[in-house]
């Protein structure tokens, strides 16, 4: 399986930034998380509002801790409050169940990390992170029923 490096967690992040340029969004927080759920890269607009780089962090921390994209994680938040309201006491609130968590796959299907972005509606901070992680060649996966 493919371990995720600075130097590509770095072009994942710059590539989600560039992505978002291109499409006007609003300022962002994006950051990378190893498989272990160790930050590699988090890069903040310096415009970006308050909490954007926490609940980045959260959205991709999520999806690494429940082996999903967000996208599934918000799915599911709304089928069952009651068990994310308990999730989200037993992780100190490191959860943030809307899409923009994506995981990042290698070839084999393996999970090397996660990609988190905070900042605009949370479709785009998803469209950002799977642009990122298609450019350097690695599988977005952000959940949601239409996934894996």
């Amino acid at each position: 399986m493919t371990r995720l490096t600075l130097e590509v967690a770095t072009r994942i992040v710059d590539a989600a930034l560039a992505h978002a340029a291109s499409r006007d969004a609003k300022p962002l927080a994006v950051v990378v998380l190893d498989a272990g759920t160790h930050p590699l890269v988090l890069k903040r607009n310096e415009a970006a509002s308050l909490f954007r780089a926490e609940i980045a962090t959260a959205k991709a921390h999520g999806a690494l801790g429940m082996g999903s994209g967000s996208r599934t994680l918000a799915e599911r938040a709304a089928a069952s409050p009651s068990f994310f309201t308990a999730l989200s006491a037993v992780t100190a609130g490191r959860i943030v169940p809307a899409p923009g968590g994506v995981l990042i796959r290698a070839a084999d299907g393996g999970i090397v990390g996660a990609v988190g972005i905070s900042g605009d509606q949370s479709d785009i901070d998803e469209a950002c992170a799977i642009a990122g992680i298609v450019a350097v060649g690695l599988v977005p996966d952000p959940g949601g029923s239409h996934h894996g």
